[in-house]
């Protein structure tokens, strides 16, 4: 879903200095992918990212529906929540410096990300209403539920990265953004709006950032430091578990809307922002450089974002995760490699090429010829949480690639 970038180990020849704009964006840099010419390949880092991060969402989600009332537990979510979607976001936002409104960029963004959002939103509504037996059967695109939210996010970032090329000051600008959004209560009912201004600040800053300073956060002496800096980041989320409530790692609503003051909204945008940044430097810093046996997995992280949640509802709604013994340490441990393992299958080619109709549809019928046609010249250059032929959304895939979501 992301364009891949080559690792500093591939490119022997050294790249001219570019001058940044004066919007203090830096300039469109257009990565290496695999593909379309030669010379031209993927940067395994960014799949293997993509792949620990979607990982991660999935484990993230079982632990959801076992951690009430394990304190431990609780606080491990917590940290993770901290952490995965801004990495997804981060890199959805580094692959996103060249975005434009290009008929074929458009017809990308509307094929990956607005097609499948209508897709899966219809089909988790009516899973809800006829496996989940829900007395709401309302079936609305403009409420996202459950991990829908992240493509409309993504969509939403992604039609407005170019103006965010011409700010001055563009992440200060969105924490701004952020930081006004956490005082309005009742956004976050349209459009999952709270996320998409909360969240923001993640994907500028993925903007705002060059090849270089990936390279800078993997390095061994931070990989060293992460260990400890992580350890410190549990404790305090064991010590805060039973104190402040774990609701703002969702970034999902206002101050006013989890029972806090009004100037609490703007000290936890930045609270979750630091944080944000610092456990997915830490995170980066573990990601393997080189190819791995789940390198090529990283490139199908929207399929597995968008199809583990059929799996995770279904088995809450079938009772298979109320048994007490789940609640605890063994039950955690076999709910977290169940968990692991299926987003893993998800991932791969199989299920990828079974369900790409829906996840990555053509629809050359739906749009002028011409733009089918400048498509056709970029196509395999995905975008976000991961869709297989680009290093995405990017996607952008995604869901986070897409990506949670």
């Amino acid at each position: 879903m992301f364009h891949a970038v080559s690792s500093p180990g591939q490119n022997r020849t050294p790249l001219p200095p570019v001058r940044p704009p004066a919007s203090g964006m830096p300039a469109p840099h257009r990565p290496r992918e695999s593909g379309g010419g030669p010379g031209k390949r993927r940067d395994p880092f960014f799949d293997n990212a993509k792949y620990l991060a979607i990982v991660l969402v999935a484990i993230g989600h079982s632990w959801a529906t076992i951690a009430n009332g394990n304190r431990e537990l609780s606080a491990a979510y917590d940290v993770v929540y901290v952490f995965h979607m801004p990495a997804f976001i981060i890199i959805s936002g580094f692959f996103s410096r060249d975005v434009d409104a290009r008929p074929d960029r458009l017809k990308r963004l509307i094929t990956q990300v607005a097609v499948p959002y209508v897709i899966f939103e219809t089909a988790y509504s009516l899973f809800r209403i006829h496996v989940g037996h829900s007395g709401d059967h309302a079936i609305s695109l403009l409420t996202p539920w459950y991990l829908t939210w992240f493509l409309c996010a993504l969509f939403v970032w992604r039609l407005t990265a170019p103006l965010w090329r011409l700010v001055r000051h563009p992440l200060p600008v969105a924490l701004g953004l952020a930081a006004l959004a956490s005082l309005t209560p009742g956004m976050g009912a349209v459009l999952e709006l709270q996320r998409v201004l909360q969240f923001l600040p993640c994907f500028v800053l993925g903007m705002c950032l060059r090849p270089e300073h990936f390279r800078l956060v993997r390095r061994r002496s931070v990989r060293i430091a992460a260990a400890p800096v992580f350890a410190a980041a549990l404790a305090l989320a064991w010590w805060s578990e039973p104190r402040v409530t774990s609701a703002w790692v969702y970034r999902n609503g206002a101050a006013q809307d989890l029972g806090a003051p009004w100037w609490a909204g703007p000290v936890m945008v930045l609270v979750m922002f630091a944080g944000a940044v610092v456990l997915t430097a830490c995170f980066f810093a573990w990601v393997p450089g080189r190819r791995t046996w789940f390198t090529a997995l990283g490139t199908g992280t929207l399929c597995g974002y968008l199809l583990h949640g059929f799996l995770i509802k279904a088995a809450l709604y079938a009772g298979w995760l109320d048994a007490a013994w789940l609640h605890g340490t063994p039950g955690a441990l076999l709910v977290t490699g169940v968990a692991a393992a299926g987003m893993t299958l998800l991932c791969t080619g199989p299920v990828r090429r079974l369900f790409r109709g829906v996840m990555e549809p053509r629809m050359e019928w739906a749009f002028r010829r011409e733009a089918v046609a400048a498509a056709a010249g970029e196509r395999g250059r995905g975008e976000g949480l991961g869709n297989g032929h680009g290093a995405e959304t990017g996607t952008a895939a995604v869901p986070v690639a897409a990506s949670v979501h």
